[in-house]
């Protein structure tokens, strides 16, 4: 009997610290294209305004949440008129009112955009491409791969970098 009773407990205990987990906020997801995907963090707009409020124009971005977004080519690629050889690079972004600066570098992993300025000798690509800021609505930034392009959407906020393989 006594341990049936701490049994019980114990399952009740287990049951009671599981049930007060919740998902996380930005949770980590793929984005896949032929021949490429974007793992990244995915935040939420929740009622906030993004650009330039919580990520400001001038200032390297991650873009999105937590450690930094890493973007796998299958293939050699032409990313925005750039050539970029297959493999998986960090993605950060320098966003503007008018045009974002798309970087890709060659170290993966990093925290955030905190290490960035240490690495950014290790930039593979930046290339510049116009923003539209009339998009429609997304409440979670998103990365798609419609034919020649890798499109982020966030907020009202939508860049596309020519891509090809």
């Amino acid at each position: 009997m006594k341990r049936m009773l701490m049994g019980l407990a114990l399952i009740f205990a287990t049951s009671a610290v599981f049930a007060q987990q919740n998902p996380p906020k930005s949770p980590r997801v793929t984005a896949e294209g032929e021949n490429v995907e974007v793992a990244y963090g995915q935040p939420s707009k929740r009622g906030r305004v993004i650009f330039p409020d919580l990520e400001a124009y001038g200032k390297v971005w991650r873009t999105g949440a937590n450690k930094s977004t890493d973007i796998t080519f299958k293939k050699d690629a032409t990313f925005g008129g750039k050539k970029v050889k297959a493999g998986t690079y960090s993605l950060f972004t320098i966003p503007g009112e008018k045009e974002w600066t798309v970087i890709l570098n060659s170290v993966t992993g990093q925290p955030g955009a905190y290490d960035y300025e240490k690495n950014k000798d290790k930039n593979v690509a930046e290339v510049k491409v116009p923003a539209d800021n009339n998009a429609p609505e997304a409440e979670k930034l998103t990365f798609s791969f419609p034919k020649g392009q890798m499109v982020i959407h966030w907020d009202k906020t939508r860049v596309a970098v020519p891509l090809t393989f």
